[in-house]
């Protein structure tokens, strides 16, 4: 199982959809947060806070990268790129 897969099933992870709110609700992880990418800047004390690992994810991988990035230089550790909405929902699935 690879790093991403293991947060993705494991219950302690909390996911973050960085997509807009449109694209939010037409699909995503259960029980994921929505925060796009354009203000997740704006919620760096917030992420901190949950002291947990998140895995955030978008449509291809983009936007959750540039997430990722943005978070890690303003120095929250514990956040990983999921990728692509698609593909985690196709590995939730399959287990």
């Amino acid at each position: 199982m690879n790093p991403i897969q293991e947060l993705l099933h494991n219950s302690a992870t909390k996911f973050i959809d960085v997509r807009s709110s449109i694209e939010f609700s037409s699909e995503h992880l259960p029980g994921a947060e929505n925060i796009p990418v354009e203000i997740i800047s704006s919620k760096v004390d917030y992420i901190k806070g949950l002291n947990q690992r998140v895995l955030l994810y978008c449509r291809s991988g983009t936007r959750s990268a540039m997430a990722t990035s943005i978070l890690h230089q303003a120095g929250v550790q514990n956040v990983y790129n999921g990728g692509s909405v698609y593909d985690l929902l196709v590995e939730l699935e399959s287990k």
